[in-house]
């Protein structure tokens, strides 16, 4: 980790696993379990950061750079026509067309899958609160976030889209 705050984060992470799941074990079990539980919170983590910046990588290309946390690229290539964005017609068209494809591929997505990419990662929330919305297990979000991740790559990249 290079990012202390991350790791800090990690660890605590994991406590809380230990002690809410854990709690009745024997001590001397528990430092193993800490550690497999803090190996599978750093893998889960370095997972959501390589697909959070694949997406982020591929939306930031799609606009130029904006110092503003809550720009969303989507509204801002929507409403170019009126802006003063001095990019020429065809990079708009190229945008608006990769953003139309984007739009349609998310849509073409079954509709728990759909469901939890876009709560993970249009709506940043972890895997516990989009369990807790979507009503299920956090191993079901992780399984509908990746099979819907995959299933855009495969669109995008048959549309000649490079991720």
């Amino acid at each position: 980790m290079r990012n202390e705050e991350s790791a800090l984060d990690i660890v605590q992470d994991s406590m809380l696993k230990l002690a809410e799941k854990y709690a009745a074990k024997p001590s001397e079990e528990l430092p193993l379990l800490f550690q497999r539980i803090l190996q599978n919170t750093i893998r889960d983590y370095y997972r959501r950061q390589k697909v959070r910046n694949m997406w982020t990588t591929l939306l930031s290309a799609l606009s130029p750079s904006h110092e503003d946390e809550d720009f969303d690229p989507l509204e801002t290539l929507e409403a170019a026509d009126g802006s003063n964005n001095k990019n020429n017609p065809s990079d708009q068209l190229a945008r608006m067309q990769l953003i139309g494809i984007i739009e349609k591929a998310i849509e073409t997505l079954p509709a728990r899958q759909r469901e939890a990419f876009l709560l993970r990662y249009w709506e940043e929330m972890d895997v516990a609160q989009t369990a807790e919305v979507m009503g299920c297990s956090e191993g079901s979000v992780k399984t509908h976030c990746s099979r819907a991740t995959h299933a855009l790559a495969e669109v995008l990249k048959a549309k000649g889209v490079e991720l």
